[in-house]
Protein backbone atom coordinates (compact mmCIF):
# COMPACT_ATOMS: atom_id res chain seq x y z
CA UNK A 1 0.00 0.00 0.00
CA UNK A 2 1.19 3.53 -0.28
CA UNK A 3 0.57 6.50 1.58
CA UNK A 4 -0.58 10.23 0.62
CA UNK A 5 -1.51 11.09 -2.22
CA UNK A 6 0.03 8.64 -4.08
CA UNK A 7 -2.27 5.97 -2.36
CA UNK A 8 -5.42 7.81 -3.99
CA UNK A 9 -3.96 7.18 -7.24
CA UNK A 10 -4.06 3.53 -9.30
CA UNK A 11 -0.79 1.95 -10.22
CA UNK A 12 -1.42 2.67 -14.20
CA UNK A 13 -1.73 6.23 -13.11
CA UNK A 14 0.89 6.15 -11.31
CA UNK A 15 2.91 3.82 -13.92
CA UNK A 16 2.27 6.63 -17.01
CA UNK A 17 3.10 9.11 -15.29
CA UNK A 18 6.77 7.45 -14.43
CA UNK A 19 6.86 6.52 -18.17
CA UNK A 20 6.27 10.10 -19.27
CA UNK A 21 9.32 11.28 -17.01
CA UNK A 22 11.76 8.74 -17.97
CA UNK A 23 11.08 8.21 -22.02
CA UNK A 24 12.77 5.20 -23.81
CA UNK A 25 15.18 6.62 -25.85
CA UNK A 26 13.98 6.70 -29.47
CA UNK A 27 16.63 4.72 -32.12
CA UNK A 28 19.59 3.65 -29.59
CA UNK A 29 20.83 -0.03 -28.41
CA UNK A 30 20.81 0.80 -24.74
CA UNK A 31 17.85 2.58 -22.22
CA UNK A 32 17.72 3.50 -18.73
CA UNK A 33 17.20 0.84 -16.04
CA UNK A 34 14.21 2.75 -14.60
CA UNK A 35 12.06 1.62 -17.40
CA UNK A 36 12.94 -2.00 -16.78
CA UNK A 37 9.85 -3.94 -14.68
CA UNK A 38 12.37 -3.69 -11.64
CA UNK A 39 12.62 -0.02 -12.64
CA UNK A 40 8.75 0.83 -12.74
CA UNK A 41 7.87 -1.28 -10.06
CA UNK A 42 10.50 0.13 -7.81
CA UNK A 43 8.86 3.97 -8.70
CA UNK A 44 5.46 3.51 -8.78
CA UNK A 45 5.65 1.46 -5.62
CA UNK A 46 4.19 -1.97 -6.17
CA UNK A 47 5.56 -4.66 -6.06
CA UNK A 48 7.33 -6.28 -9.37
CA UNK A 49 4.80 -9.70 -9.68
CA UNK A 50 2.00 -6.66 -10.24
CA UNK A 51 3.74 -4.85 -12.77
CA UNK A 52 3.38 -7.41 -15.90
CA UNK A 53 -0.10 -7.02 -15.39
CA UNK A 54 -0.53 -3.55 -15.61
CA UNK A 55 1.96 -3.31 -18.80
CA UNK A 56 -0.16 -5.50 -20.65
CA UNK A 57 -3.42 -3.80 -20.21
CA UNK A 58 -1.43 -0.35 -21.05
CA UNK A 59 0.01 -2.27 -24.22
CA UNK A 60 -3.66 -3.48 -25.35
CA UNK A 61 -5.16 -0.05 -25.50
CA UNK A 62 -2.35 1.16 -27.94
CA UNK A 63 -0.48 3.32 -24.89
CA UNK A 64 2.57 1.34 -24.16
CA UNK A 65 5.64 0.33 -26.60
CA UNK A 66 8.04 -2.42 -25.15
CA UNK A 67 11.50 -3.69 -26.77
CA UNK A 68 14.58 -5.19 -25.65
CA UNK A 69 17.34 -3.45 -25.01
CA UNK A 70 21.07 -3.22 -22.87
CA UNK A 71 20.56 -1.82 -19.67
CA UNK A 72 23.55 -0.48 -17.65
CA UNK A 73 24.73 -3.25 -15.02
CA UNK A 74 22.66 -6.12 -16.73
CA UNK A 75 24.48 -9.18 -17.86
CA UNK A 76 21.62 -9.20 -20.94
CA UNK A 77 19.43 -7.51 -22.68
CA UNK A 78 16.28 -6.89 -20.66
CA UNK A 79 12.58 -5.98 -21.64
CA UNK A 80 12.06 -2.04 -21.05
CA UNK A 81 8.98 0.06 -21.89
CA UNK A 82 8.19 3.37 -23.27
CA UNK A 83 4.52 5.34 -23.96
CA UNK A 84 2.92 5.50 -27.40
CA UNK A 85 1.64 8.68 -28.74
CA UNK A 86 -1.75 7.57 -27.43
CA UNK A 87 0.09 7.11 -23.75
CA UNK A 88 1.95 10.31 -23.79
CA UNK A 89 -1.53 12.58 -24.54
CA UNK A 90 -3.08 10.75 -21.76
CA UNK A 91 0.45 11.05 -19.38
CA UNK A 92 0.03 14.91 -20.39
CA UNK A 93 -3.30 15.27 -19.11
CA UNK A 94 -3.43 13.53 -16.04
CA UNK A 95 -0.16 15.80 -15.70
CA UNK A 96 -1.39 18.67 -16.21
CA UNK A 97 -4.71 18.27 -14.37
CA UNK A 98 -2.81 16.87 -10.82
CA UNK A 99 -0.33 19.96 -11.47
CA UNK A 100 -3.04 22.74 -10.92
CA UNK A 101 -4.76 21.19 -8.07
CA UNK A 102 -4.31 23.86 -5.25
CA UNK A 103 -2.55 22.39 -2.05
CA UNK A 104 -1.53 23.82 1.18
CA UNK A 105 1.67 24.64 2.14
CA UNK A 106 2.24 25.98 5.99
CA UNK A 107 -1.66 26.52 5.93
CA UNK A 108 -1.41 28.79 2.71
CA UNK A 109 -3.21 27.70 -0.55
CA UNK A 110 -0.85 27.28 -3.68
CA UNK A 111 -0.82 25.89 -6.93
CA UNK A 112 0.94 22.61 -6.86
CA UNK A 113 2.49 23.21 -10.14
CA UNK A 114 4.61 26.09 -8.02
CA UNK A 115 6.52 23.93 -5.78
CA UNK A 116 7.78 21.88 -8.51
CA UNK A 117 11.60 21.88 -8.67
CA UNK A 118 13.55 21.83 -12.11
CA UNK A 119 13.65 18.53 -13.30
CA UNK A 120 11.92 16.64 -10.59
CA UNK A 121 9.95 13.73 -11.44
CA UNK A 122 5.83 13.89 -11.35
CA UNK A 123 5.97 11.35 -8.93
CA UNK A 124 8.83 12.68 -6.43
CA UNK A 125 6.96 15.81 -6.26
CA UNK A 126 3.13 13.87 -5.31
CA UNK A 127 5.45 11.98 -2.79
CA UNK A 128 5.25 15.10 -0.69
CA UNK A 129 1.68 15.56 -0.87
CA UNK A 130 -0.99 13.78 1.81
CA UNK A 131 -4.16 12.15 1.41
CA UNK A 132 -5.68 16.09 2.01
CA UNK A 133 -3.41 17.75 -0.18
CA UNK A 134 -1.02 19.02 2.22
CA UNK A 135 2.20 19.83 1.05
CA UNK A 136 4.83 18.46 3.62
CA UNK A 137 8.70 19.14 3.00
CA UNK A 138 10.04 15.87 3.37
CA UNK A 139 8.21 13.01 1.12
CA UNK A 140 5.42 11.26 2.87
CA UNK A 141 6.83 7.74 1.06
CA UNK A 142 9.92 6.64 -1.25
CA UNK A 143 10.49 4.34 -3.76
CA UNK A 144 13.21 1.76 -2.59
CA UNK A 145 15.12 3.07 -6.19
CA UNK A 146 16.14 6.22 -3.88
CA UNK A 147 19.05 5.99 -1.29
CA UNK A 148 16.44 6.94 2.06
CA UNK A 149 13.37 7.71 2.91
CA UNK A 150 10.45 5.17 4.13
CA UNK A 151 9.25 2.63 1.49
CA UNK A 152 5.58 1.93 0.76
CA UNK A 153 4.26 -1.15 2.98
CA UNK A 154 4.81 -3.03 -0.22
CA UNK A 155 8.45 -2.03 0.02
CA UNK A 156 9.00 -2.79 3.50
CA UNK A 157 8.62 -6.34 2.84
CA UNK A 158 10.83 -6.48 0.02
CA UNK A 159 13.66 -4.55 2.72
CA UNK A 160 12.55 -6.69 5.74
CA UNK A 161 13.14 -9.58 3.61
CA UNK A 162 16.85 -7.99 2.36
CA UNK A 163 17.92 -7.24 6.09
CA UNK A 164 17.10 -10.63 7.49
CA UNK A 165 19.04 -11.81 4.40
CA UNK A 166 21.90 -9.85 5.85
CA UNK A 167 21.22 -10.85 8.88
CA UNK A 168 22.00 -14.44 8.02
CA UNK A 169 25.14 -13.87 5.88
CA UNK A 170 26.08 -11.69 8.40
CA UNK A 171 26.46 -14.28 11.48
CA UNK A 172 30.19 -15.65 11.10
CA UNK A 173 31.18 -11.77 11.03
CA UNK A 174 31.40 -11.67 7.02
CA UNK A 175 29.56 -12.28 3.63
CA UNK A 176 30.82 -14.65 1.16
CA UNK A 177 30.94 -14.08 -2.50
CA UNK A 178 28.30 -16.47 -2.79
CA UNK A 179 25.84 -14.98 -0.42
CA UNK A 180 26.89 -11.30 -1.87
CA UNK A 181 25.59 -13.23 -5.11
CA UNK A 182 22.53 -14.27 -4.06
CA UNK A 183 21.75 -10.80 -2.20
CA UNK A 184 22.46 -8.85 -5.09
CA UNK A 185 19.87 -11.18 -7.39
CA UNK A 186 17.48 -9.95 -4.28
CA UNK A 187 17.73 -6.61 -4.69
CA UNK A 188 18.52 -6.23 -8.21
CA UNK A 189 14.86 -7.60 -8.75
CA UNK A 190 13.80 -5.51 -6.22
CA UNK A 191 14.60 -2.46 -8.21
CA UNK A 192 16.48 -0.93 -4.67
CA UNK A 193 19.15 1.58 -4.35
CA UNK A 194 22.99 0.55 -3.44
CA UNK A 195 22.95 2.96 -0.58
CA UNK A 196 19.69 1.94 0.94
CA UNK A 197 21.23 -1.77 0.51
CA UNK A 198 24.30 -0.56 2.18
CA UNK A 199 22.21 1.15 5.42
CA UNK A 200 19.74 -2.56 5.52
CA UNK A 201 23.50 -4.49 5.75
CA UNK A 202 24.75 -2.17 8.47
CA UNK A 203 21.30 -2.27 10.03
CA UNK A 204 21.38 -6.15 10.14
CA UNK A 205 24.96 -6.27 11.25
CA UNK A 206 24.81 -4.14 14.14
CA UNK A 207 21.61 -6.16 15.20
CA UNK A 208 23.69 -9.64 14.67
CA UNK A 209 20.04 -10.72 15.16
CA UNK A 210 20.46 -13.90 12.13
CA UNK A 211 16.99 -16.02 11.48
CA UNK A 212 17.27 -19.44 10.61
CA UNK A 213 17.65 -19.92 6.81
CA UNK A 214 13.80 -21.74 6.57
CA UNK A 215 12.17 -18.12 7.76
CA UNK A 216 13.95 -16.39 5.44
CA UNK A 217 12.84 -18.79 2.75
CA UNK A 218 9.25 -18.72 3.96
CA UNK A 219 9.14 -15.03 3.81
CA UNK A 220 10.09 -15.34 0.26
CA UNK A 221 7.19 -17.72 -0.67
CA UNK A 222 4.98 -15.54 1.45
CA UNK A 223 5.98 -12.76 -1.00
CA UNK A 224 6.15 -14.48 -4.48
CA UNK A 225 2.20 -15.85 -3.47
CA UNK A 226 0.77 -12.26 -2.78
CA UNK A 227 -1.35 -12.87 -6.49
CA UNK A 228 -1.72 -16.61 -5.51
CA UNK A 229 0.74 -17.43 -8.12
CA UNK A 230 4.66 -17.73 -8.52
CA UNK A 231 6.18 -16.65 -11.65
CA UNK A 232 9.40 -17.30 -14.01
CA UNK A 233 11.46 -14.68 -12.51
CA UNK A 234 10.81 -16.31 -9.23
CA UNK A 235 10.75 -19.32 -9.40
CA UNK A 236 14.56 -18.78 -10.89
CA UNK A 237 14.99 -16.70 -7.70
CA UNK A 238 13.54 -19.30 -5.12
CA UNK A 239 15.61 -21.99 -6.77
CA UNK A 240 18.76 -19.96 -6.31
CA UNK A 241 18.09 -19.42 -2.68
CA UNK A 242 17.25 -23.24 -2.06
CA UNK A 243 20.68 -23.96 -3.19
CA UNK A 244 22.35 -21.71 -1.59
CA UNK A 245 20.43 -22.07 1.77
CA UNK A 246 21.08 -26.22 1.46
CA UNK A 247 17.07 -26.56 1.70
CA UNK A 248 15.45 -29.52 0.12
CA UNK A 249 12.52 -30.33 -2.28
CA UNK A 250 10.61 -31.87 0.83
CA UNK A 251 11.48 -28.73 3.21
CA UNK A 252 10.66 -26.74 0.53
CA UNK A 253 7.05 -28.10 0.00
CA UNK A 254 6.31 -27.66 3.91
CA UNK A 255 7.50 -24.33 3.40
CA UNK A 256 5.37 -23.83 0.24
CA UNK A 257 2.18 -25.09 2.35
CA UNK A 258 2.93 -23.24 5.55
CA UNK A 259 3.56 -19.66 3.18
CA UNK A 260 0.05 -20.82 1.50
CA UNK A 261 -1.57 -20.76 5.11
CA UNK A 262 0.09 -17.36 5.45
CA UNK A 263 0.49 -15.20 2.43
CA UNK A 264 1.06 -11.61 2.54
CA UNK A 265 -2.09 -9.80 0.96
CA UNK A 266 -1.86 -7.34 -2.08
CA UNK A 267 -3.09 -3.59 -1.82
CA UNK A 268 -6.26 -4.12 -3.32
CA UNK A 269 -7.16 -7.99 -0.94
CA UNK A 270 -5.99 -5.46 2.32
CA UNK A 271 -8.75 -2.50 0.56
CA UNK A 272 -11.49 -5.27 0.17
CA UNK A 273 -10.80 -7.43 3.65
CA UNK A 274 -10.90 -4.21 5.72
CA UNK A 275 -14.55 -3.44 4.35
CA UNK A 276 -15.30 -7.34 4.68
CA UNK A 277 -14.41 -6.58 8.48
CA UNK A 278 -16.71 -3.54 8.47
CA UNK A 279 -19.29 -4.98 6.82
CA UNK A 280 -18.88 -8.06 9.83
CA UNK A 281 -19.30 -5.69 12.31
CA UNK A 282 -22.25 -6.77 13.70
CA UNK A 283 -22.07 -10.47 12.39
CA UNK A 284 -23.78 -9.90 9.10
CA UNK A 285 -24.25 -8.64 5.48
CA UNK A 286 -26.94 -6.73 4.94
CA UNK A 287 -28.78 -6.59 1.17
CA UNK A 288 -26.84 -2.75 0.56
CA UNK A 289 -23.43 -3.78 2.16
CA UNK A 290 -24.04 -6.81 -0.14
CA UNK A 291 -24.24 -4.78 -3.23
CA UNK A 292 -21.37 -2.56 -2.25
CA UNK A 293 -19.04 -5.18 -1.95
CA UNK A 294 -20.05 -6.72 -5.06
CA UNK A 295 -19.31 -3.51 -6.43
CA UNK A 296 -15.91 -2.87 -4.69
CA UNK A 297 -15.02 -6.62 -5.95
CA UNK A 298 -15.64 -5.62 -9.41
CA UNK A 299 -13.61 -2.54 -9.17
CA UNK A 300 -10.83 -4.32 -7.07
CA UNK A 301 -10.51 -7.08 -9.33
CA UNK A 302 -11.19 -9.58 -6.48
CA UNK A 303 -12.45 -12.76 -7.74
CA UNK A 304 -15.88 -14.37 -6.26
CA UNK A 305 -13.30 -17.26 -4.67
CA UNK A 306 -11.29 -15.02 -3.11
CA UNK A 307 -14.05 -13.11 -1.39
CA UNK A 308 -15.19 -16.55 -0.43
CA UNK A 309 -12.04 -17.36 0.94
CA UNK A 310 -11.86 -14.35 2.93
CA UNK A 311 -15.11 -14.37 4.14
CA UNK A 312 -14.89 -17.77 5.37
CA UNK A 313 -11.80 -16.67 7.27
CA UNK A 314 -13.42 -13.83 9.17
CA UNK A 315 -16.13 -16.01 10.15
CA UNK A 316 -13.76 -18.67 11.03
CA UNK A 317 -11.92 -16.13 13.48
CA UNK A 318 -15.40 -14.58 15.09
CA UNK A 319 -16.34 -18.29 16.16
Amino acid sequence: MVDGYLGTMTTEERMILHLYDNPLPEGQWEAPFAVTQAGISAAVHVQRKHVPRTLKRLEGRDELKSGQRHVPGAKQRRRVYGLTSKGKERAIELRNSILSKPVYLDGEKVVLSTLRKGGQMTLDLLSHVDEGLVFHSNPIVSPVSNPEGTASLDAQAGENLVKRMFARAWEDGKITKDEQQLITEVVTFLGMHPERVERLSEEARRAQNAPPPEDVYRDMLRQALVDGEIVEDEIALLTTMRQAFGIDNETHERLLTEARADPVLDESTMTYKATLITALADGKITSDEDAMLITLRQNLGISESKHASLLAELQDRDN
